[in-house]
């Protein structure tokens, strides 16, 4: 089952990933454009029609929060990447709660 994180921890933890024994690691799973517009600091952006292909570029040992508009999409990307038969055992996958639009911070743009 797929558990849900609030933005604050989010950016707590964001915040504290330097230090942190457990670096979180953000995918942001809207579209190239959407990403490009703003995003989460340090999110990498894999679209969720593109998950399933480039699934490799996770880094397994950090902690994992699937990003999307609203916290739904993001639910079902967690449980894919958790059905991967590559993931390991103890690794956490959460999906943000509320997505974007519960998101009250700064987002990064490209530039």
């Amino acid at each position: 089952m797929v558990s849900e994180i609030d933005p604050e921890t989010v950016k707590h933890q964001l915040e504290n990933n330097s230090h942190a024994a457990e670096r979180l690691q953000i995918i942001d799973i809207r579209s190239q454009v959407q990403f490009e517009q703003g995003h989460l600091p340090e999110a990498i952006n894999i679209p969720l029609d593109k998950l399933p292909h480039r699934i490799e570029e996770i880094e397994w040992s950090q902690h994992i929060v699937v990003a999307c508009p609203i916290g739904q999409s993001s639910i079902q990307a967690a449980r894919l990447i958790q059905s991967y038969e590559d993931v390991p055992h103890d690794a956490r996958i959460q999906s943000m709660a509320g997505g974007y639009d519960a998101w009250e911070y700064e987002l990064v743009q490209e530039s």
